[in-house]
């Protein structure tokens, strides 16, 4: 296996009274792509949000590219966010008044890297959409928009991209390409990909199958 680029130390994490995520221990590693599954309020989305350093653990240590997210302050979390950390969700969440290369470039640009046009062309050239990078959202396809999705994800080449439902709002031979293109990220650029998911059929393209109940994984 890859290098651990996310790791989970007994974590939990409590709202009042109530676990939603309760003495988790995980390592991924550079190259995997990890399906969460599990029903509705299992802890997917709480994991997600702690591997990518939205929230912190009440309890325990989570871990991105080996910075401890509750030590950082948060200059240390923009950064470790900007460079570490791509997100790919459901409903796409591109700027509807950016084209599709302006919106790929927009996190290089927030993070201050050089050449971003040049890689955001390079990143839509990948996942197969030369030629379309000056239009907008609205004149692309559900599929179209998440591989612009993914494209922005990469741009600042993160450890780890989470994935939350990510074919949710696409018909199925869509989805199928948009999966195959994550997995094809994982191998060939040996990104971490955590995606949740209640699709047994999306699990399939995965690497590895974590269960979760009740906040715990299950063994």
């Amino acid at each position: 296996m890859g290098e651990v680029t996310v790791r989970l130390d007994r974590a939990a994490k409590k709202y009042g009274d109530v676990y939603a995520l309760r003495d988790v221990t995980a390592d991924y590693h550079a190259g995997e792509f990890v399906a969460l599954v599990g029903r509705s309020g299992c802890g997917k989305s709480t994991m997600l949000n702690l591997c990518g350093a939205m929230d912190f653990p009440s309890e325990g240590l989570v871990s991105i590219a080996g910075a401890i997210t509750s030590s950082l302050d948060d200059a240390g979390l923009t950064r470790l966010r900007r460079t570490q950390v791509g997100f790919v969700f459901q409903f796409f969440q591109l700027l509807p008044t950016l084209t599709a290369v302006e919106n790929v470039e927009m996190p290089a640009l927030l993070a201050g890297f050089p050449d971003a046009r040049a890689k955001a062309l390079q990143l839509l050239d990948w996942v197969e959409l030369s030629g379309l990078g000056a239009r907008f959202p609205h004149q692309l396809s559900g599929g179209q928009m998440q591989r612009v999705a993914i494209a922005r994800a990469l741009i600042n080449s993160p450890k780890v991209i989470l994935a939350d439902e990510p074919i949710g709002n696409l018909d199925s031979t869509t989805g199928a390409l948009v999966l195959s293109l994550l997995k094809r990220t994982a191998k060939e650029r040996g990104t971490t990909i955590l995606m949740a998911t209640h699709s047994a059929e999306s699990a399939e393209y995965c690497d590895r199958v974590v269960r979760l109940r009740d906040g715990r994984i299950e063994v």
